[in-house]
């Protein structure tokens, strides 16, 4: 028997087979491929006019709708201004902000008019942190126990016509008040959007799971990003200026209706100030603000709200510029220390 020939034989056989299976295999994944349906979902494909003036909102929310339909894709904004009232967010749909695209926050309705932004939900837990922690509906985008989404691309959100709240004062309806706002969600990711003039909050994640915030540009006139009662949080890469507020400010209030506390989170290689007019960071003139303008905040605090506590935190590579950043973490240490603070207990730095 001829060994060598039979093994010439083998191989010349597998080698067909395994051609032939290849060449089926291409065959079977471009059928496939045909078959499947569309990913992206353009707003313009569902009405949007993006430029400045018509309300846009209806159209986005069509195309968020039939992505979500689809079983998940992407809606994408091309460049222009959609002038908007909430958008609704779903589950398994990315948004993505194309160069040139601005979603404009449009201005309330006028005192007595109907319309404007989805109403503020009840919640029975209001009373323990202010109004704007308590309510997530009355935002510009909004979602509420989601799991797999996306905010994404170098576009950007400019809340022109949301209010930066007053406290525990409620808002009428049609009134909103956050960039974006997000309660009991998991699997989210916001990377590489600007925000101008976010309103009470920029970013407002409550209850959120799996969070990832990564190389956002946040020039706002309140809070920047607000991380309450979330678990496995990364904030990285991040530029904030927030003048009046906090720039960075994990929390863990009761609005969940139970103490939950924040958990696992970590923030690096991000600049918070207070020291800026507002939108210069955004232009990079960075123009100074003056305290007699504003108390530039525009720090990393843990709380106000702070009924669940704070677990597993890590903050490395941070830098403040003209920001209270240090000062009250240095006044309570030296209040555990047993002495009154002092001059030097604040980041002259800073």
């Amino acid at each position: 028997m001829d060994h060598g020939s039979i093994r010439r034989d083998f191989l010349k056989i597998s080698a067909v087979g395994a051609f032939s299976s290849l060449a089926a295999g291409k065959t079977a994944v471009a059928a496939s491929q045909a078959e499947l349906p569309r990913l992206n979902f353009d707003v313009h494909s569902f009405g949007t006019k993006g430029d400045g003036k018509t309300l846009d909102t209806p159209a986005i929310n069509r195309a968020i709708e039939a992505a979500s339909t689809n079983g998940g894709g992407t809606v994408v904004f091309p460049a222009g201004s959609y002038l908007c009232y909430s958008i609704h967010l779903k589950s398994n749909v990315a948004l993505f902000l194309g160069s040139g695209a601005t979603i404009v926050a449009a201005d309330g309705p006028s005192r007595g008019a109907t319309g404007g932004y989805d109403a503020p939900e009840p919640n029975q837990w209001d009373h323990y942190q202010d109004f704007g922690h308590s309510h997530w509906h009355n935002s510009l985008i909004w979602g509420e126990g989601l799991s797999n989404i996306s905010i994404v691309g170098p576009g950007l959100i400019w809340g022109k016509g949301l209010s930066r709240g007053a406290g525990d004062t409620a808002l009428p309806a049609g009134i909103g008040n956050k960039s974006i706002s997000l309660k009991n969600c998991r699997n989210v990711t916001l990377r590489d959007v600007s925000f101008l003039h976010g309103g009470h909050f920029a970013i407002l994640a409550t209850g959120v799971d799996n969070l990832t915030i990564d190389n956002l540009l946040i020039d706002t006139n309140r809070d920047g990003i607000d991380v309450d009662c979330c678990r496995n949080v990364h904030i990285s890469n991040c530029s904030v200026n927030s003048p009046w507020d906090d720039a960075i400010c994990p929390k863990s209030s009761f609005a969940l209706g139970y103490a939950r506390p924040t958990d696992h989170v970590t923030i690096a290689n991000c600049y918070v100030t207070g020291g800026y007019e507002e939108g210069t960071l955004l232009d990079a003139s960075y123009k100074r603000i003056g305290s007699d303008k504003a108390p530039r905040n525009g720090r990393i605090k843990f709380g106000t709200e702070s009924n669940g506590g704070f677990r597993n935190i890590t903050v490395t590579n941070c830098v403040c510029g003209t920001s209270q950043m240090f000062r009250s973490f240095y006044a309570w240490a030296a209040a555990c220390a047993g002495r009154k603070a002092s001059r030097s207990d604040s980041c002259g730095g800073c």
